[in-house]
This record gives structure tokens, C-alpha cells and sequence, in this order.
């Protein structure tokens, strides 16, 4: 599995609405049948601040390119560097040990 880390802080627009997109893209990845159970994805944010945190895991590169090539995600990756004030930061992540829950 590929983790990535995706962080940023919130410049533009409504919390409401942003939250309300977040949303709106994982029911995408949810609904969609050659994603659903492939790509993992969780939205936090600090509770007492602006930065945001995705964590985004993908099962294998072709589930990576599938999502790519969904209309939803560039229109969904170009509304988060709009959000962030054009600063976004991706990090690669790679697991060293977890336990099994992953809640």
C-alpha cells in the first residue's frame, strides 16, 4: 500500500463548503466500482487551527492510475491548492509497523 501525507492551511472560501467537497470526493471514491475497497482516505484538520490533513492510501499503482483518470479527482485536487492559497505539500509516507485498527 502507497500512504501519502497531504497538508495544508485553509486560505480561501468556507470551511462549510470545503468540508462539504471533502465529502462530496470520498463519496465519489466510495461509489465508484473499480475504486471502492482500494483507495483508503481520511480528511482531519488541527482542531484549534487552519491546517488540514489528508492521509490518502492507495492498494497498488493501477488503483492510483484509476484515479487519475476519474473526472473528479483533478477537479478535486485543483479546488485543495485553491483552498490552501496555492501551497499544498505531499509527503510520501512509508509504514514502519501499525497495529490492526485502523480507525
Amino acid at each position: 500500500m502507497k500512504t501519502f501525507l497531504i497538508k495544508y492551511t485553509f486560505k480561501t472560501g468556507t470551511k462549510e463548503q470545503w468540508h462539504r467537497e471533502i465529502e462530496q470526493f470520498i463519496a465519489a471514491l466510495n461509489s465508484d466500482p473499480e475504486l471502492k475497497g482500494r483507495i483508503s482516505y481520511r480528511c482531519m484538520k488541527n482542531r484549534d487551527g487552519d491546517d488540514y490533513y489528508h492521509l490518502a492510501g492507495t492498494v497498488d499503482d493501477a488503483a492510483t492510475k484509476i484515479l487519475q483518470s476519474r473526472d473528479f479527482f483533478p477537479r478535486y485536487t485543483a479546488q485543495t491548492k485553491a483552498t490552501a492559497g496555492g501551497v499544498v505539500e505531499v509527503i510520501p509516507l512509508e509504514v514502519i509497523a501499525e497495529t490492526q485498527f485502523r480507525g
